[in-house]
């Protein structure tokens, strides 16, 4: 069974409720629908945590952790979804968001010679903010709802296929 799968990796709920930058959200984390691992809040987790990844801001898991609060969703797993855009992933991954939104809104593409230094970053945005807004919107959106189907899709498939399993199994 899948859930048996998560819980295997998942940490403890009282390691995650004494993070530091989670402690703002109080007593909105002893809700027990945040930690419970099923169909339902596995994938509305998958979709929190997926469109938080592409959000470029320094604090996605706390916006994952709020997501995860209002919809309801497993918070670990919202929570652990944003560090698919880590500090190595995060340029192929924001790269491919700046390209998406340049195809998306008929713009060439700008020619950039990459600095490891603060000025650069905030020229080069100042110059391709919003293609690079936009894909970001776009992967986070379209990764959200491939998640989410994905995991209502996988999680039912393995269910059946184990039921049948265990029918067949009775019948022999």
């Amino acid at each position: 069974m899948p859930k048996k799968m998560f819980q295997r990796y998942m940490p403890d709920h009282r390691t995650i409720r004494d993070q530091k930058c989670l402690r703002c959200f109080g007593k909105l984390l002893h809700n027990p629908a945040l930690w419970h691992l099923n169909r339902h809040s596995l994938a509305r987790a998958f979709l929190i945590g997926l469109i938080c990844a592409f959000i470029p801001v320094p604090f996605q898991m706390v916006l994952a952790a709020a997501g995860a609060i209002l919809i309801y969703a497993n918070l670990p797993i919202s929570v652990a979804l944003v560090w698919l855009t880590n500090p190595v992933t995060m340029p192929p991954v924001f790269y491919a968001a700046y390209k998406v939104g340049a195809w998306v809104m008929s713009m060439p593409e700008q020619e950039f010679h990459f600095d490891a230094s603060l000025e650069w970053v905030l020229n080069s945005m100042l110059q391709i903010w919003q293609p690079f807004l936009l894909g970001c919107a776009i992967l986070g959106i379209m990764s959200g709802i491939t998640g989410y189907i994905s995991v209502k899709v996988i999680w039912r498939w393995l269910v059946v296929r184990r039921w049948r399993r265990r029918h067949q199994q009775k019948a022999i």
